[in-house]
């Protein structure tokens, strides 16, 4: 199979310098025996119709998180390759911001009956928005921004003053809402899904936050994600999670019923909280997460016996049998053929089929007639 990774690149629009998993998702492919091109994009948007044509792929495995500037380039970018007729890995535009908005996925969360922090918006440009009477301490992150960005650890607030503070950093900084949404202490856990059609949840992974300075919360902020030399970074890490079984099974089902909830795609990651009153509460959902051979991802692969190359056909697999399903945007009966001019050689195919439905409902009688 033809497979292109298409991926975005910082800086110079033809630059090589790719995020260390395209070139693991690229090794996992060539292994299974594809045909498998990089194209990497910036913001040059015909520079990817370029590209694309060029190619001509089978299937496009899509990595793109952002284009240009814009965080939330990645939708705009699987509306581009819908708009092309090509099939590609993970969520389109529509899955995607449903994930991306979180007070939306809460939503969505709540009409499937599946446990989740109460909330409150803070738009720059809208009115103020509430999920429920809220009590402090409030955990306060950007609306839709990912991978820990906005996220310190003065994130958690106790009091109104804090909390505006940064309800204001969040609106100057990333020019983004700010949700604020309870604190759930208890054990955090992520949990993979793999699948579409009959989706299945994989051994789930536990934050362990034990190795954290006493006193300083439970998160996983952006300093304990991305500064190895950082005591939150040094404080955590994540584990293959030791759990009864009954409980395992709870974490899964809840992940798998929050996936669909999100009409996730291929794969996924679901974020949680366990309470000890034994409550799951669910984060966020993850789409198309991170896919490094390290991630927390393909440790719980792993763990279910999915070695990292399985893992990424397996995503393969799944997307082509999607498509093959149908999934993807509908056709038109009438594809191809030119548009009437006014109307009127519509009109007059329309009486046209109008006259032959007539004489074929003349002819039935005729039939039955005789």
């Amino acid at each position: 199979m033809r497979i292109t990774v298409l991926t975005y690149v910082e800086g110079k629009e033809r630059s090589t310098e790719y995020d260390p998993v395209v070139m693991q998702v690229v090794r996992a492919l060539r292994r299974q025996g594809h045909q498998v091109a990089i194209l990497g994009v910036h913001a040059d948007v015909k520079r990817v119709l370029a590209g694309l044509q060029r190619r001509r792929p089978d299937l496009v495995f899509n990595l793109v998180e952002m284009f240009a500037e814009n965080m939330f380039g990645d939708i705009a970018m699987e509306g581009l390759l819908d708009l092309l007729g090509l099939k590609y890995t993970g969520c389109g535009p529509g899955e995607s911001y449903l994930t991306q908005d979180k007070a939306l996925s809460k939503k969505l969360l709540a009409f499937h009956g599946i446990l989740y922090p109460r909330f409150a918006v803070f738009a720059r440009d809208a009115d103020f928005e509430t999920g429920g009477n809220l009590r402090m301490p409030l955990f306060v992150k950007p609306l839709r921004t990912d991978a820990s960005i906005g996220i310190r650890r003065n994130s958690l607030v106790t009091d109104m003053k804090s909390l505006m503070r940064r309800v204001a950093t969040i609106h100057d900084e990333l020019n983004d809402s700010a949700l604020a949404e309870e604190y759930i202490e208890g054990r955090e856990f992520y949990v993979g899904v793999l699948g579409n059609y009959d989706p299945i949840a994989l051994p789930p992974i536990e934050l362990d936050f034990s190795g954290l300075p006493e006193g300083m919360p439970h998160v996983l902020d952006s300093k304990a994600k991305w500064d190895e030399n950082s005591a939150e970074y040094k404080g955590t890490k994540a584990v293959l999670a030791d759990l009864p079984d009954e409980l395992r099974a709870k974490l899964q089902k809840v992940s798998v019923d929050a996936y669909r909830a999100l009409r996730v795609r291929d794969y996924g990651r679901v974020d949680l909280r366990l309470t000890d009153t034994g409550d799951i509460y669910v984060l966020e959902v993850n789409a198309s997460c991170y896919l490094a051979r390290d991630s927390e991802f393909a440790m719980a692969a792993a763990a279910a016996g999915i070695p990292y190359p399985a893992l990424i056909q397996r995503i393969v697999d799944l997307a082509t049998d999607r498509y093959r399903r149908g999934s993807g945007l509908r056709k038109s009966a009438e594809t191809g053929k030119k548009p009437s001019e006014n109307g009127k050689k519509g009109g007059e195919a329309g009486k046209k089929s109008s006259d032959d439905g007539k004489k074929s409902a003349e002819a039935a009688k005729k039939t039955a007639e005789d």
